[in-house]
């Protein structure tokens, strides 16, 4: 304990922690694919059909019989076949015209591409050189029938839908969206489009940021609005909130200011298991329930806020989907600038990358790193990853994690 508080936390203890508490919704429901973008599955999918269903040309060209061509490089042509059409057997000796995704008839094996051959009437002439068995697609390439294509716990990406689309499917079994309800607080906000500012206030970004990505997670939001620094409202506004939502999501408050209610609002209406991370930005996050749902409390400076909801606050609802875990994944890259001073938290710096002629990557940071400036998550194409007390020279590698893949 240092200064009445309880000393912070590791990012690791925090997510084991978060992790621990994070029981998947039990409840399904049958959707349509035209609903089903980033929809979590709440079983595996089995293709009942083998696709493709049969074997069929990858290009415009010709098909023929390998073996008919071994000694010659003349052919009469005989069919033609385009793709929906369910063509005769090719006639040995014969050769076809045929076009991408058009069926092989019965007794060719081979096609070559239309620019490689000569036509001459109704006389294909081959190339000196061309490869058997060439540019056929075969029948289950893909998929064969009863193989699972997607798995319970998956989200659904759009190549995921299109390839449920391709097996015939039009709605699978998905597990139900999340509800969650977003609160920022602080007397000086006020929402866009309410008028001028008068001094000191400021318009309120961070519900419609976390709105914005608690969509793109596919989560039901319940737009729970803005509070004042005040420990009633905020309580009773939590109270109505966990009548309702899976999940309660605040901005501000969590600190220790006089004016920070969030933190004694939850105490006195649920329990708080953890407070304050060795993180910068974010340190004052917390975790905790209210009532049946569960709490993260979010620090109000915007940037912090962002950087809180990438690192613990999306883990944690997604695997409340009951979607499959997967870990941050950062790659390393060349520093493009220095940190001669270690701090004493991890920080998480908004940067962004460079190709070099040499190929290689490197990253430069902004030039602003206060917890303010929300301009600089636009500009930034992911975060630097620094341990806590190290110093850092230009051209070390250092790990680099995308936002690019990470906010799915």
């Amino acid at each position: 304990m240092k200064d009445g508080h309880p000393p912070l936390l590791s990012a690791e203890e925090v997510w084991a922690r978060m992790r621990k508490d994070a029981v998947p919704v039990t409840e399904c429901e049958k959707v349509t694919l035209a609903q089903a973008l980033s929809r979590v599955l709440a079983q595996d999918v089995r293709a009942p059909i083998t696709v493709p269903g049969f074997d069929n040309s990858a290009m415009d060209g010709y098909a023929f019989r390998a073996a008919d061509a071994q000694d010659r490089r003349e052919l009469p042509l005989s069919l033609r076949v385009a793709a929906g059409d369910k063509p005769e057997a090719l006639a040995p000796g014969t050769a076809c015209r045929i076009f991408t995704g058009a069926p092989l008839p019965s007794g060719a094996d081979t096609v070559v591409i239309q620019e490689r051959c000569e036509r001459r009437g109704d006389t294909l002439i081959l190339p000196e050189q061309w490869t058997p068995h060439a540019n056929v697609r075969r029948a289950g390439e893909d998929i064969r029938a009863g193989d699972v294509i997607l798995s319970d716990g998956q989200t659904l990406t759009p190549q995921a839908v299109g390839l449920a689309a391709s097996c015939g499917f039009t709605e699978i079994l998905a597990r139900r969206r999340l509800r969650v309800a977003v609160l920022s607080t602080g007397d000086e906000l006020r929402p866009a489009g309410s008028g001028p500012l008068r001094e000191g206030q400021i318009y309120d970004s961070n519900r419609p940021m976390l709105n914005a990505l608690l969509m793109r997670l596919g989560c039901e939001i319940h737009a729970a609005g803005a509070l004042g620094d005040d420990l009633a409202r905020t309580r009773q506004a939590l109270r109505e909130a966990a009548q309702t939502a899976d999940v309660i999501v605040t901005t501000g408050g969590v600190s220790v200011g006089e004016e920070d209610h969030v933190k004694a609002a939850v105490e006195a209406e649920g329990t708080l298991s953890l407070w304050r991370v060795a993180i910068k930005p974010g340190k004052p996050l917390a975790f905790g329930r209210v009532g049946g749902a569960h709490f993260l409390g979010l620090p109000g400076n915007p940037v912090s806020a962002f950087v809180t909801f990438v690192l613990f606050v999306q883990p944690f609802l997604k695997a409340l989907m009951g979607a499959t875990p997967t870990d941050l994944r950062a790659f390393p890259v060349h520093a493009g600038f220095e940190r001669k001073t270690p701090d004493s938290r991890r920080e998480f710096v908004r940067a962004r990358l460079v190709t070099r002629d040499d190929g290689a990557l490197w990253t430069h940071t902004h030039p602003r790193q206060s917890s303010g400036v929300l301009s600089s998550t636009v500009w930034a194409e992911g975060l630097v990853d620094i341990a806590a007390g190290r110093c850092v020279a230009e051209g070390d590698l250092v790990p680099f994690l995308p936002f690019e893949g990470v906010l799915d």
